[in-house]
């Protein structure tokens, strides 16, 4: 019982540290999809999705008037209009959302995007669209896509026409490369280092808890990409709790069994458990603290 507290309040622990928790009546992270622009520098442009359902969370298509987001007393009223007149020849709705993404040329739909979509952009000192030629779905938690459009496509089409463009999957997967090799890194030193205040210093020793602690840390970091890229970070923090713990479970077990064998001296199993114990305690709460000074990487 004492020790299913400890592991209950260890997990509470470390959720606490992970989660900054505010107060909502509708609380944890949502589903995005984010949209990088390049080629429109210097152009006025405005972009939404059209969506192959008719609504998604509190967004819908304006189907009788009382439901339209947009009254004459918005400043961007002149755009909301010009994208209901907009009719896809597929039938996607327009969810009356939509942004100003002429300074940042980004796109970000964060609370309940659509599944399903098309993008859509309207240029007002020209006064026509481009749409894009194919339909895309979110591929991930936080889905990233790019759009190049070069200044000859942006020509205006003939009347009742819209240009028509590609995007393109952005996902960072390579930037995950060197915040790992840094994770891996410092947790082989940190628990290098409280081996030798455990008096574990023979060179077979520590290769065994460093090339031990390179597969856990393997492991662990590619379970955590996969819970964050597919459910986000809710799920991240979850399964970093559960995670940890049977990290701790299988090293102390993997130490428990071959330290004692590759040891010139007897070592105690229950030693080799407090040391698991301890080495994994110190570098999850070091990188913990690192998290809120260098986020990227931890």
């Amino acid at each position: 019982m004492k020790r299913r507290l400890i592991t209950f309040l260890a997990c509470v622990v470390l959720l606490a540290a992970v989660l900054p928790v505010t107060a909502s009546a509708d609380m944890g992270p949502k589903p995005s999809v984010v949209i990088d622009f390049s080629g429109l520098s210097g152009r006025t442009y405005y972009v939404t999705l059209l969506s192959s359902t008719s609504t998604t969370g509190p967004f819908s298509a304006p189907s009788i008037e009382k439901s339209r987001l947009y009254d004459d007393e918005h400043a961007d009223y002149p755009i909301y209009l010009k994208f209901l007149e907009y009719r896809d020849e597929d039938g996607y709705y327009f969810l009356q959302y939509f942004e100003n993404c002429s300074e940042t040329h980004q796109f970000r739909w964060t609370y309940y995007p659509p599944s399903n979509f098309k993008i859509l952009i309207y240029f007002p000192d020209g006064d026509f669209y481009a749409v894009s030629a194919e339909t895309y779905d979110r591929y991930a938690f936080h889905s990233y896509f790019s759009v190049t459009l070069a200044e000859p496509d942006l020509s205006k089409p003939a009347r009742g026409d819209a240009i028509t463009f590609s995007a393109v999957k952005s996902y960072d997967y390579g930037g995950e490369i060197a915040p790992f090799a840094a994770r891996a890194a410092l947790t082989i030193a940190v628990e290098l280092l409280i081996a030798l205040l455990f008096a574990f210093r023979q060179k077979k020793q520590l290769i065994l808890i460093a090339a031990v602690n390179l597969v856990t840390q393997a492991g662990l970091n590619a379970a955590l990409f996969y819970a964050d890229y597919k459910y986000g970070g809710l799920a991240f923090a979850l399964a970093f709790c559960l995670l940890e713990l049977l990290v701790f479970i299988v090293e102390a077990v993997l130490y428990a069994l071959f330290l004692q064998k590759i040891s010139r001296a007897p070592v105690p199993k229950w030693k080799a458990v407090v040391y698991a114990l301890a080495a994994n305690a110190a570098s999850v709460l070091l990188g913990l603290g690192l998290s809120r000074i260098i986020p990227s990487f931890f």
